[in-house]
């Protein structure tokens, strides 16, 4: 014979509360909600100052706690010491973290770095990497030979790097003659004067063809 399975039950009580701010903490409203397996039976609300039944299991709960004058003084309290206290408290914090990231500059650190998607494509991809930077806003602009180039550019979208700077990288697909020189151009707000990198090599003056002129 099979022996008896006991199940052994298993309940969970909760207690969630919430503050509830208008206008800054010139009106708050606190809730307290109170759950058993799962299911709200009772509630604390600062705008009525007393228990609310949610259910029927909550009625002799909410009847009997605001009998109690002590624990409603306690609870209508609450409103200050911890809802407008850590109003206060996280408006502090969140003001000294603005304090550290506004008004800071970060300079981007660029590079060029060329690939092919296959080796006997004529295409080369000429990557301009911009990193380190902060704030976020920057402009990166490819130039080919002095000019602007905008056929085969793809911008990426700037990426955290985990320490309040960004990354950003901008590809340009392109097949280069012989002297031709790309720049990779870049302007944010923590330079004085534009980044310029450049890929490729110039043709040769005419003078270096032929040697140096004589002079008289």
């Amino acid at each position: 014979p099979s022996l008896p399975l006991l199940l052994a039950a298993h309940f969970l009580y909760q207690q969630k509360s919430e503050c509830h701010f208008l206008n800054g903490t010139q009106r708050v409203r606190l809730l307290d909600h109170y759950i058993y397996d799962r299911q709200e039976y009772i509630r604390f609300d600062s705008d009525l100052g007393k228990f609310v039944a949610v259910t029927e299991l909550g009625k002799a709960s909410a009847d009997y706690w605001n009998r109690d004058e002590q624990r409603l003084q306690y609870k209508k309290a609450e409103v200050d010491y911890v809802c407008r206290y850590n109003y206060g408290v996280y408006s502090y914090q969140a003001a000294k973290r603005e304090e550290r990231v506004v008004g800071r500059r970060a300079k981007p650190t660029v590079s060029i770095s060329p690939t092919k998607m296959e080796p006997s494509s004529p295409n080369t991809i000429l990557l301009c990497t911009a990193t380190g930077f902060y704030p976020m806003e920057i402009e990166v602009q490819w130039l080919k030979n002095g000019q602007p180039e905008e056929e085969g550019v793809a911008f990426g979208e700037e990426l955290q790097n985990g320490d309040w700077t960004y990354q950003l990288q901008v590809m340009l697909e392109t097949q280069p003659q012989r002297g031709d020189v790309y720049t990779c151009k870049v302007e944010h707000a923590s330079l004085d004067a534009p980044i310029t990198i450049q890929w490729g090599k110039p043709l040769p003056s005419r003078s270096s063809w032929f040697g140096n002129p004589i002079l008289p």
